[in-house]
């Protein structure tokens, strides 16, 4: 059992539209069986979890549980770290629970499939690594933005999808089917964009994209294996296009494989690897980090390999 004086669990009861507040008793219950009496610390607003997160690491906490979904876990993992994506405490352990409209991290820990290994990491002593996703960008006012960030970041028509879905109070109610909702409304009316990329410093030329992923782990979008094989700690990111599609090609072609992977072997789809990456186009391109709409391009996405420590039993 956690030592609670080294222990802090911020709760979001407003992810996943509101259902996270219902199904709190029950977390708090299953929490309580795990750590013992502890005293939650519950946002009130978008980024409040990052300064909840900083507070309770000054105060001495080291393990750190995030309930909410994956932005709540996003923001307080950015509570852990200082400017340059170190953290903060070195042995600072965070430790997702799932609760959000998509559990992206704990679905790569396994949390998902066995529920009861998110609050027995939380009350365990264990840690793993797991590489940082460092992104900058500009935000929609034209502001630069420098966020950290573990899973996915999409560029193009996946982040739009994601943009819209988290606008619609109605369709988050529906939980990780809200992005395959929103998939085929997004493609109908997209416009494809040139964007030029850079790889470990190295021009690739200029692409007509759909969209493209750089992925950390290989699930994403409420379950999609959107990059099969992809690790989280092996200080390697994967990136994925999907490049001149049509948007029937996108629909017929493509959407259907994106649970099983298969979309990687479309005639249309490159994959490939590095530990940094450059976007630019002359169109503006939303920019989505972990689920959340962070800015637009031009784009630079950066590994920091095992730069922080997930809980385990």
């Amino acid at each position: 059992m956690a030592e609670q004086s080294r222990l802090a669990v911020i709760v979001n009861r407003a992810a996943n539209k509101g259902g996270a507040a219902r199904r709190w008793p029950a977390i708090d219950a299953q929490l309580k069986a795990h750590l013992g009496p502890f005293q939650p610390l519950f946002t009130e607003a978008p980024g409040h979890a990052t300064e909840l997160a900083r507070a309770a690491v000054a105060e001495g906490a080291r393990r750190i549980v995030a309930v909410g979904g994956d932005g709540t876990v996003n923001e307080t993992l950015n509570g852990l770290l200082d400017a340059s994506g170190h953290l903060i405490a070195p042995d600072a352990v965070l430790c997702p629970v799932p609760a959000g409209t998509a559990n992206e991290l704990c679905r790569a820990l396994g949390h998902l499939d066995h529920p009861a290994r998110a609050y027995e990491a939380a009350a365990g002593t264990g840690s793993r690594p797991v590489d940082l996703l460092r992104v900058r960008c500009v935000d929609l006012a034209g502001r630069p933005v420098d966020r950290f960030g573990y899973l996915i970041v999409s560029l193009g028509a996946a982040a739009t999808i994601s943009h819209r879905t988290s606008r619609s109070r109605w369709l988050k109610k529906l939980g990780e089917v809200a992005y395959l909702l929103m998939t085929p409304v997004v493609t109908l009316g997209y416009h494809h964009r040139d964007v030029a990329i850079t790889i470990d410093g190295v021009a690739s030329g200029t692409r007509r994209l759909f969209t493209a992923m750089v992925a950390n782990t290989e699930n994403g979008g409420g379950g999609m294996k959107l990059m099969p094989g992809a690790k989280f700690d092996d200080g390697v990111l994967d990136l994925i296009e999907m490049g001149d599609v049509s948007r029937l090609g996108v629909l017929l072609g493509v959407m259907p494989k994106l649970y099983s992977g298969a979309h990687i072997g479309h005639p249309k789809v490159r994959v490939s690897q590095g530990t940094s990456f450059r976007f630019e186009s002359d169109v503006e391109t939303l920019v989505d980090l972990d689920g959340e709409t962070v800015g637009r391009l031009p784009l630079e996405v950066t590994v920091l390999p095992r730069a922080f420590n997930v809980g385990a039993p």
